[in-house]
C-alpha cells in the first residue's frame, strides 16, 4: 500500500456506513487524517477506536448549515472532502411519497452541496480534492424503482459538473465515484436471496455485487495526486452495469 494521502486531512460524511467505514480504512492505510463525521458522533468515535490511526470526530447532519459551519470550524485545515453520506428509499414514480422524496433529496442532494459549499474555501487555501459519491440509479434507469434516490444522484453528477469548472483553475478537483450495487452489510440484511437481489445479479455482467472496499480504492485514486488532471469526470464501480 502506497501513502498516497501522507499528512493530508480528508473529511469523510456517512463514516460509519458500511461504504463510510471502508472509505475510511483505506484513507488510513493511504496515510490521511480522516475526519469521521455522521448524524450520531457516538458511532464515529466507535469505529474511530476500531481502525485505529489518526481520525478525529463530529457529529454530522449533512443537510443542516448550521452543522456543517460547526464542523468546518472545528476543522481548521483540510485536503479532501468526501460526500459520502446518503439515504434512500425504493418507491416508484407512482407510489414514493412526498415525506420520503423529501428526506432522501435533503441528505442525498442538499448534503453534497452543502458539504461543497462549506468545505471549499479551506480546499481553495491549498488545493485539494472532493469526491462525490454517486449511483448507477443517478445515471441510468435502474431497477425502474427509488425514483427520489435516482433523481438525487442524477443532481450529484450535475453538481460535480459544475463545481469542477469553478474550481478548476483554483487547484481544486471535483469528481464523481457511481457505484453499482454494493454487497455491504446493510444492502445484503436487506435483499439477501429477494428478488430485488436477483435482479441485482441478473443485470450486472460480472455476476455479482461490488466490494465496499474496491469503491474506497477510487476514492482513494481520485484523492490522490494521481489523479492530478482528473476533474469533472465519472469513475464507475459498477461490474459493468453501465455498459449494457
Amino acid at each position: 500500500m502506497t501513502a498516497r494521502l501522507l499528512d493530508r486531512t480528508v473529511l469523510l460524511t456517512g463514516a460509519t456506513g458500511g461504504l463510510g467505514t471502508a472509505i475510511a480504512a483505506r484513507l488510513l492505510e493511504e496515510g490521511a487524517e480522516v475526519v469521521l463525521t455522521d448524524v450520531d458522533e457516538d458511532r464515529c468515535a466507535e469505529l474511530a477506536a476500531t481502525l485505529g490511526g489518526r481520525t478525529r470526530t463530529a457529529a454530522l447532519d449533512v443537510a443542516s448549515e448550521q452543522d456543517w459551519m460547526a464542523t468546518v470550524e472545528r476543522v481548521g485545515r483540510l485536503d479532501g472532502l468526501v460526500n459520502n453520506a446518503g439515504v434512500g428509499s425504493p418507491g416508484t414514480v407512482v407510489d414514493e411519497t412526498r415525506s420520503r422524496w423529501d428526506d432522501v433529496i435533503a441528505v442525498d442532494q442538499l448534503g453534497t452541496w452543502l458539504g461543497m459549499k462549506y468545505c471549499g474555501p479551506l480546499l481553495e487555501d491549498g488545493g485539494g480534492a472532493v469526491v462525490n459519491v454517486g449511483s448507477i440509479l443517478g445515471t441510468t434507469g435502474g431497477l425502474g424503482n427509488s425514483i427520489a434516490y435516482a433523481a438525487a444522484k442524477g443532481a450529484v453528477r450535475s453538481l460535480t459538473l459544475n463545481a469542477a469548472l469553478h474550481w478548476a483553475a483554483r487547484g481544486v478537483r471535483v469528481n464523481t465515484v457511481v457505484p453499482g450495487f454494493i454487497g455491504t452489510d446493510q444492502l445484503l440484511e436487506r435483499f439477501a436471496e429477494t428478488e430485488r437481489h436477483r435482479s441485482m445479479l441478473a443485470n450486472t455482467p460480472m455476476g455479482r455485487l461490488g466490494h465496499p472496499a474496491e469503491v474506497a480504492a477510487a476514492v482513494a485514486f481520485l484523492l490522490s495526486d494521481d489523479a492530478g488532471y482528473t476533474t469533472g469526470s465519472e469513475l464507475l464501480v459498477d461490474g459493468g452495469w453501465s455498459a449494457r
